[in-house]
């Protein structure tokens, strides 16, 4: 019997709380109904804008609470939480203060999993690299799975999987910051400043991003960015084996002569890598560092040589008129903006803005001005963005506009472009303040860029 047919046997008849009634947790729901639990689902969303996970939970007969009240109702033994609601909520430590039994969808996926699991955090980077080792994994021949904070929710395919399997994981702060799990390979790629209105400050948000190697055995391994201070700080706390990867300094996995050499071997020319920038080359070290041993360098250069790269990260929509317009919805803090806008030789015209999470933009003043001619901001971030490039005293140098909908956004920079401009979408920040997520808003950019 498996651990999962244990765990089924454990909830059948049991009354289960879900919070949340979105994408990552409507597997959930359905996994619980369909071992015989009896379950109940909160979200501060009406049934309108939950459309059809609404009335899926209909048909399978869970009981909802919706709207503002949605957490006053939490009297099972066991609530499921989604990863954006944090343990210390009044309601959810009432219930934890009664003897509650608080998880998560990725917790008890941890938990029950029987395969090998690679997992990968950090403020920038994460998706790419990710989305890399799951590239190299499958041409390598192994039967992989793709998940977390990407791709789709796992725990209800936790059957098909077996012990030669292995699951590649990217994790968020929020999803790491109450596990008690560890994958066997642990990635984190950088650290910087994010999310700061959700954790009380920066120290929390990196204790959360540990969790990622806190709970390894000995044997495991973390892969660690040297060239980024907060992230080669964690070197001392890790019990594990460390790998250390670095584009400027001389690590286990390095940079030498335009080759990203591993363990003293050269494994891939970085002229190969189809993707553009040298934050990608920092992406493939992190993820060469995490499969040495398991993929030949053979595979690698394959990816390298064929890897487009991930939905919504300097994506081409289009080009109309001699004028490229690129979708980088991914980029929801300053680093990926400023990583992205390197990329781009000429001075381009950049939609920027969305919601604010609590971080410093100080820093993206100079690359504003160095690569932006035109700055069309949308969202409650507009002010930072704004008072980051006049702190240069180059605001001279871009011409700035407001805009109050995508609609809007997308048609100014439509009118400002000429031909060899380059359009861009690259916020710098979250986009919750007007979608569900990343996705939804660079699929609307694309949209209305695919109907000038």
């Amino acid at each position: 019997m498996t651990k999962a047919d244990i765990f089924r046997q454990s909830i059948q008849g049991r009354n289960i709380t879900v919070i949340g009634i979105g994408i990552s947790n409507m597997p959930l729901i359905e996994f619980l109904c369909n071992a015989g639990a009896n379950v109940t689902a909160c979200d501060r969303h009406d049934a309108e804008w939950l459309g059809d996970n609404y009335k899926r939970c209909a048909e399978l007969g869970v009981k909802l609470f919706l709207g503002e009240d949605y957490l006053d109702h939490l009297t099972d033994d066991i609530i499921f939480k989604t990863p954006g609601i944090r343990c210390d909520v009044p309601q959810l430590a009432a219930a934890a203060e009664r003897g509650a039994h608080i998880t998560s969808e990725m917790e008890t996926f941890f938990e029950l999993c029987p395969s090998h699991i690679i997992a990968v955090t950090g403020s920038d980077g994460k998706t790419t690299t990710t989305s890399l080792i799951y590239e190299m994994m499958t041409r390598a021949g192994y039967k992989t799975w793709l998940g977390g904070n990407i791709g789709h929710p796992l725990l209800s395919e936790v059957d098909g999987m077996t012990e030669d399997d292995y699951v590649i994981l990217e994790l968020s702060s929020f999803q790491l910051h109450t596990m008690k799990y560890s994958p066997e390979i642990g990635v984190i790629t950088n650290l910087s400043p994010n999310h700061l209105d959700w954790h009380t400050d920066y120290n929390e948000y990196i204790d959360a991003k540990t969790n990622i190697f806190k709970h390894m055995a000995r044997d495991n391994k973390l892969v660690l960015n040297a060239d980024n201070s907060d992230s080669a700080a964690l070197l001392p706390l890790a019990h594990v084996n460390v790998c250390m990867f670095s584009r400027k300094l001389k690590a286990q996995v390095c940079l030498e002569n335009g080759m990203i050499v591993c363990g003293g071997r050269e494994v891939l020319d970085i002229s190969k890598i189809k993707i553009p920038g040298m934050h990608n080359v920092e992406n493939y070290m992190a993820a060469i560092a995490a499969v040495d041993g398991l993929v030949s360098d053979e595979v690698i250069n394959e990816v390298a040589e064929e890897f487009g790269g991930v939905p919504h990260r300097i994506e081409l929509v289009r080009e109309l008129n001699g004028v490229k317009y690129y979708n980088s919805s991914i980029d929801s803090s300053p680093n990926r903006t400023i990583n992205t806008l390197n990329v781009f030789p000429e001075k381009v015209i950049m939609i920027a803005g969305g919601k604010d999470k609590g971080i410093p933009y100080d820093e993206l003043g100079e690359p504003i001005a160095d690569h932006v001619k035109t700055l069309i901001l949308i969202g409650a971030t507009s002010e930072k963005i704004e008072e980051s490039l006049n702190a240069t005293g180059r605001a001279a140098e871009v011409e700035i506009i407001h805009a109050s909908s995508y609609e809007e956004a997308v048609k100014a920079a439509h009118d400002k472009a000429v031909s060899g401009d380059v359009v861009l979408l690259s916020p710098a920040s979250t986009s919750f303040d007007m979608f569900r997520n990343f996705e939804e808003r660079g699929n609307l950019f694309k949209e209305l860029v695919k109907s000038l």
